[in-house]
């Protein structure tokens, strides 16, 4: 495999422009925002529809309960704010007034996992996919990329029942195409077949592209699969990619505890006896930092740990 430069683009930028274009065509759609329009880019949105955007204010609760009256009424709600205050502040509203009751309502995680660098712990999550994917009845999606992104957004204004989308607050480089229909629940190869398999979501798709690039200069030969759909986790998938590998290594910007890695062991067990890695973050909070990039190798998800994890399995 040849080392290869992609494109870079900014998935915030991508949900806000889905925003705007899903909003001409849907007249049901509209939009809530917890005072951090500017950095989620829904702004966008009330650019072009300000009597369907509503500002909420520091007020993430509310903000859910709004929005399960919105979905009662026959509106389809997207509300966003920062991910550790969509997954966690809002925990009960979204539990009581969305999932329980199933409504269509689509909230967005912005600046997910570290990539909110400078902030700190207390505003990186590294835990909200973990949370959102325990709860009942609750979609999860991670896109790789802005394309990725555009096209989920796209895939939710028709899907029955509450989703969570992960909006990386960084540029990352772009591995999906423009054509095509994005399916929930269906993984998408980012490189061909190989003697391993890496399940990669989020910016881990990027970082497990070069681990594979640099392993391929070994003559170790990986598939990397892009898992952007975190739930469900269809075992028909897994096992797709899986089957008649050396060995089987996922990777995720999340803490391990209820993560994609421990999920992907389970649905493989009894079915697969080949070696296991899980490239993840340790049972620990985030730190400010000066880039994106210190954090990623601070907490083991850099390229690097990911091409570690392949050697191991593999000895």
């Amino acid at each position: 495999m040849e080392k290869s430069e992609k494109k870079l683009a900014g998935l915030r930028k991508a949900y806000g422009e889905a925003l705007v274009e899903l909003g001409k065509e849907k007249s049901e759609i509209v939009v809530l925002e917890a005072d951090l329009g500017k950095s989620t880019m829904s702004l966008m949105f009330k650019e072009v529809f300000a009597d369907r955007y509503f500002e909420m204010g520091i007020a993430e609760q509310n903000m859910a309960s709004v929005s399960a009256g919105l979905a009662l009424s026959g509106k389809i709600p997207f509300y966003s704010t920062f991910a550790v205050f969509a997954s966690g502040r809002a925990y009960d509203q979204i539990r009581c007034s969305i999932a329980i009751p199933n409504l269509n309502v689509r909230i967005c995680g912005s600046s997910c996992g570290l990539s909110d660098f400078g902030d700190g712990k207390t505003h990186q999550s590294v835990e909200d996919a973990n949370i959102m994917r325990a709860m009942p009845n609750m979609t999860v999606l991670n896109p790789a990329d802005a394309v990725e992104t555009r096209k989920m957004m796209r895939a939710l204004v028709s899907h029955n029942g509450p989703a969570y989308i992960r909006i990386n607050r960084n540029d990352l480089p772009i591995f999906t195409a423009e054509d095509g229909e994005y399916k929930i629940g269906k993984m998408y190869p980012v490189t061909e077949d190989g003697d391993v398999v890496i399940f990669a979501t989020g910016v881990m798709v990027s970082k497990s592209v070069e681990a594979a690039e640099k392993l391929a200069g070994e003559g170790v030969k990986v598939q990397v699969v892009n898992v952007s759909t975190l739930k469900p986790l269809l075992r028909e998938e897994v096992l797709k990619y899986a089957k008649g590998k050396k060995a089987v290594i996922t990777a995720e910007e999340s803490v391990k505890t209820g993560g994609l890695g421990g999920t992907i062991a389970g649905l493989l067990f009894g079915e697969l006896h080949v070696p296991f890695r899980q490239v993840a973050i340790d049972d620990v909070f985030g730190t400010s930092a000066h880039s994106y990039e210190e954090l990623l190798v601070e907490y083991g998800v850099s390229s690097a740990d990911v091409y570690n994890a392949v050697k191991d399995a593999l000895k």
